[in-house]
Parts: structure tokens; C-alpha cells; sequence
């Protein structure tokens, strides 16, 4: 199984296998990436300018599916962050209260944890994050559980997002500002 620097699980032996798309593939299929920060990585622009910044991994975009030469893990600029607000293992939903400090329900989950660097840019050379609630995300690090487990919401995962609707709730009901503010 796929291991962080300091030695915990991530859950996954495949990260690749939980990638439904890169961040930087645009829906005609071209690479965003490349058009954008051609700077950063100009033999790897003028390549894909030569192709009309096709996603080699991609393919044409007349076709299903990915088509191109290579896979996810070819491509030195991929990125895959899921930004769900929905826990991948037990489906737990988020439920955030404006202007509230409480701490998230779900958290993000690094399940790629690759070189630290493309040719000393700085940047992380792949990542590939989901979201995960915070149990689940506990226990994950804690290297028994793994992120395709069959799993239900915590109760005590529940608890905080009952807590946080019946919140939310109160404050959809509608009270005049006389009765809200009564002094007497």
C-alpha cells in the first residue's frame, strides 16, 4: 500500500485508480497546463504546441473515453484534486456554517505522495487528492483502513452533521427583529 513521508498508509495501493480527470484538462481536451505555465516548463509547452495543446493522455476529444500514447502517471504536470463535499469511503456530506470557526467535516486526503519536485521547480510533481471526513481520514493514517472499504459515517461523524443542520435550521426560521430583540 501507497505510504506517506513519514511511513502511514494513504489507503490505496493504485492512487491513479481514483483519478477521474487532471486538473489542467480542459473540456476540448487540451492541456491547460501547457498554455498557461508554458514558463515553467517550456520544452514540455512546445511540445504539446506543435500538437495544439492536445492532452497526450486525452486522445482526440471526438472519441470516449482516454485515447492518447500515455497514461496519467506519463504526464511530469498532472494533478488530480477532488473537491467533493462528499467523504469517497462513507459518504458523509459536508455541512459548513457561515461565519462559524468549526472545523470541517471533511478534510483533503493526499493519496499521491510523489517526488518533491519536477526538475527543482518547486512544485509537487504529482497530486492526486479526495476528500475524505475526518474519521475516516483518522483511520486510514492509522493503516487499517483503506479508501474502497465499505463504509458508514462514524456516529459521532453523524452527530456533528445533525448538530450542524438542526443549526442551520434555526437560523432559515424567521423572527422579526422586534421579537429578537425585545427588551422587555
Amino acid at each position: 500500500m501507497e505510504q506517506t513521508e513519514s511511513g502511514t498508509s494513504v489507503g490505496v495501493d493504485d492512487p491513479y485508480r481514483f483519478v477521474e480527470r487532471c486538473d489542467h484538462l480542459t473540456d476540448e481536451g487540451k492541456c491547460r497546463f501547457a498554455v498557461e505555465h508554458g514558463d515553467r516548463d517550456p520544452q514540455f509547452s512546445s511540445e504539446l504546441r506543435a500538437e495544439e495543446f492536445q492532452c497526450p493522455v486525452a486522445g482526440e476529444t471526438d472519441e470516449e473515453g482516454l485515447t492518447g500514447p500515455w497514461d496519467w502517471q506519463d504526464c511530469p504536470h498532472f494533478r488530480a484534486r477532488n473537491t467533493s463535499d462528499e467523504c469517497i469511503r462513507c459518504g458523509l456530506t459536508e455541512q459548513r456554517m457561515a461565519h462559524d470557526d468549526d472545523r470541517p467535516l471533511l478534510e483533503e486526503h493526499h493519496l499521491s505522495y510523489a517526488d518533491t519536485s519536477v526538475e527543482g521547480s518547486g512544485d509537487p510533481s504529482h497530486e492526486i487528492t479526495v476528500s475524505l471526513c475526518r474519521w475516516c481520514h483518522a483511520k486510514v493514517h492509522d493503516s487499517w483502513a483503506r479508501i474502497d472499504d465499505d463504509a458508514s459515517p462514524d456516529p459521532e461523524a453523524i452527530a456533528q452533521q445533525e448538530t450542524r443542520r438542526a443549526r442551520q435550521q434555526e437560523e432559515l426560521s424567521f423572527e422579526t427583529a422586534a421579537d429578537r430583540y425585545d427588551d422587555t
